[in-house]
């Protein structure tokens, strides 16, 4: 028989796991969940009304979080000529070509955002098995295929975060660390969220935001009642 532990346990008499949370009222209470020996990250779950199987009910796009999210990525930049020297100059980590293409290839893979110019994307493409699995393909959608490679790896640097919907139909991102103080985890939260619900496809009828989950990385899941949340964004528009 499994047990949980003790500090699992503890969690478990703060929250109520059948209750939806204001929004607020919830990312509070699980920062005060956050008691593991390391700065956990906190996430944000969101369960959507539409098919992924269906092209046009896609949900994928990108949003720099207005406090960042405690965590440097690593940008790797795929270009020719002197948009290598512009990536390196504006702080890239990995700047290569078709020798980096081959290198990734072969199983490198020590970065967490990969940018690639138009003009190297016939070589690139064919990192499609590879990268996207891992959610690291460079595309337009999310201005992770451009010329302007400055401008995106500052924007990730500043904590630019990638949303897609997963084939379950929910959208898992980590939207901060639990020491950032909380009026920025609320921060976070709303600008992802309010990104989500413009993200609407218009194909989906009925219902899209069907359930929203926060938590940290070891601690338990709290709901936020849905309606209440998209009420609290729209507002802020």
């Amino acid at each position: 028989m499994s047990r949980t532990g003790k500090r699992y346990r503890a969690l478990l008499e703060k929250v109520d796991l059948t209750k939806q949370y204001p929004l607020s009222e919830a990312v509070t209470l699980a920062k005060e969940c956050a008691t593991a020996k390391f700065d956990e990250s906190l996430e944000l779950h969101v369960r959507l009304g539409v098919d992924p199987r269906h092209a046009d009910q896609q949900v994928r796009s990108t949003i720099v979080l207005p406090f960042g999210t405690g965590h440097t990525k690593r940008v790797a930049v795929l270009a020719l000529g002197e948009k290598q020297r512009e990536a390196q100059d504006a702080g890239a980590d990995i700047v290569g070509g078709e020798d980096l293409v081959a290198e990734i290839q072969n199983g490198r893979l020590d970065f967490d955002a990969v940018i690639a110019t138009p003009d190297i994307m016939k070589v690139a493409g064919r990192l499609g098995k590879v990268l996207g699995p891992r959610g690291l393909m460079p595309s337009a959608k999310t201005n992770t295929v451009t010329f302007d490679v400055a401008d995106a790896i500052k924007e990730i640097k500043a904590g630019r975060v990638e949303f897609r919907v997963d084939k379950t139909a929910i959208t898992h991102n980590a939207v901060g660390k639990a020491s950032f103080p909380v009026e920025n985890l609320i921060g976070n939260v709303k600008a992802l969220l309010r990104a989500i619900v413009k993200a609407r496809p218009a194909a989906v009828k009925g219902t899209y935001i069907k359930g929203i989950t926060v938590a940290t990385t070891m601690g338990v899941g709290i709901q936020i009642d849905p309606a209440q949340a998209q009420k609290e964004v729209a507002s802020a528009d």
